[in-house]
């Protein structure tokens, strides 16, 4: 699962990104309003944490201007005023929950799980299927054939954007911003080391592949070669 933290505070947003990071979720960070208007409007994510007080754009702004563009992603704000008006107008706007900084981040996650339950995620997004390769991204499972895949979170992350963009081809600078985010180094072969893990995993038979190399430019999870 996609999520966007939308968060100013340096500490606060490292602190709410190492976090879900750790529970295997995916993290997009985006640390002004404008900047994470862009990511909410031109990527999929599966919620939203979303800060009020932001500079460039407030966040009730953000939050105003995303619901209307039609985007379903649960949204959690975050405030450090315990003000009931800067609550009332969020919700009314689309919000589903809020927390009051500071909090835990066991809090946090508690509100996140409740949400994810209660069914406001995208349902087309908690499992990803192709040829018979499955990956529910609510309980974190893998399975091919109805054999179960064991899988490190890393592994997960790496599988799971395969399958939510299936027969496209990533370049290797792609796959690295998306699963190992700001700051990766393209240029070292963790995305080749990780691929061939999955390999392993995923496409014992070598005779139904899905998991294909296209020389020169990165990976694809397609049909296997016809013979």
């Amino acid at each position: 699962m996609r999520f966007l933290v939308i968060e100013d505070e340096r500490k606060v947003a490292g602190f709410i990104k190492r976090g879900l990071e750790q529970e295997g979720y995916t993290v997009d960070l985006a640390v002004d309003g404008i900047e994470g208007e862009e990511f909410a409007l031109s990527r999929s994510y599966d919620m939203i944490i979303l800060d009020i007080m932001l500079p460039k754009k407030d966040g009730l702004e953000v939050l105003k201007i995303v619901k209307e563009d039609g985007i379903k992603a649960p949204v959690i704000l975050l405030t450090a005023r315990d003000s009931v008006e800067d609550r009332v107008r969020g919700l009314n706007l689309g919000a589903d929950d809020y927390l009051t900084k500071p909090f835990a981040f066991e809090e946090l996650l508690a509100r996140i799980r409740a949400l994810l339950r209660r069914g406001s995620a995208k349902v087309a997004s908690s499992v990803l299927e192709y040829e018979g390769l499955s990956l529910d991204s609510m309980t974190r499972k893998a399975s091919r054939a109805g054999k179960d895949i064991e899988l490190t979170l890393k592994e997960y992350s790496l599988l799971e954007y395969l399958l939510r963009n299936p027969e496209r081809v990533l370049s290797r600078t792609l796959i690295a911003e998306n699963v190992w985010h700001q700051g990766f180094d393209s240029e070292t072969n963790v995305v080749d080391v990780y691929i061939n893990h999955l390999r392993n995993k995923v496409d014992k038979d070598p005779t139904k592949k899905l998991i294909h190399t296209v020389r020169g430019v990165g990976y694809v999870i397609k049909k296997p070669d016809e013979k």
